[in-house]
């Protein structure tokens, strides 16, 4: 589903209002207010934001940053697969969020589809894309999206690059 309003997805810059987000979760609202332009200026993360180009509110964000994952972490049928390397390159989906005002019309999956495309479409290698789920209801949330937990951590869940790449193969008629 796509947004109701004229929209573009960025990456973060000076001219994006931070200041006025808040998406209900205080630590994710400190994040982009106070956090994400450091985390930007030390390469440790890319953040893009989906903004309202009417108001120009941001309506939710997420970002991403390079991780590894250890090669034992995964479950022994995609490991066979896999060269038997220590650390396998990943994603991390480090944080999502949608404002409060826009809530509710599906824009949480349309960020994280978002974020996967940028995946697929990515130069760098990454065999999964990985998140941490705080609570029941966002680990719920990647679920309904295919991703499945890591057997050592239940709210650490990961969606194979294979899968990803079938999620966005064009349907024949």
């Amino acid at each position: 589903m796509r947004p109701n309003f004229n929209y573009v997805i960025e990456p973060l810059s000076v001219i994006h209002n931070r200041l006025d987000f808040d998406c209900g979760i205080e630590s994710l609202n400190r994040y982009l207010s106070q956090q994400a332009n450091q985390d930007l200026k030390r390469f440790l993360t890319t953040v893009f934001v989906l903004e309202n180009k009417n108001n120009k509110e941001i309506a939710g964000y997420y970002t991403l940053a390079a991780t590894a994952i250890k090669l034992e972490q995964l479950p022994t049928k995609i490991t066979q697969k896999l060269p038997k390397y220590p650390l396998i390159p990943a994603t991390l989906l480090g944080r999502l969020a949608v404002s409060k005002k826009y809530q509710g019309q599906g824009l949480g999956s349309f960020l994280l589809l978002d974020s996967l495309q940028r995946n697929l479409n990515n130069e760098i290698a990454s065999m999964a894309v990985i998140v941490d789920a705080k609570k029941d209801k966002a680990k719920a949330f990647y679920e309904y999206h295919q991703f499945v937990s890591f057997p050592s951590n239940p709210y650490q869940l990961y969606l194979p690059m294979s899968t990803i790449v079938k999620m966005f193969k064009p349907k024949n008629n």
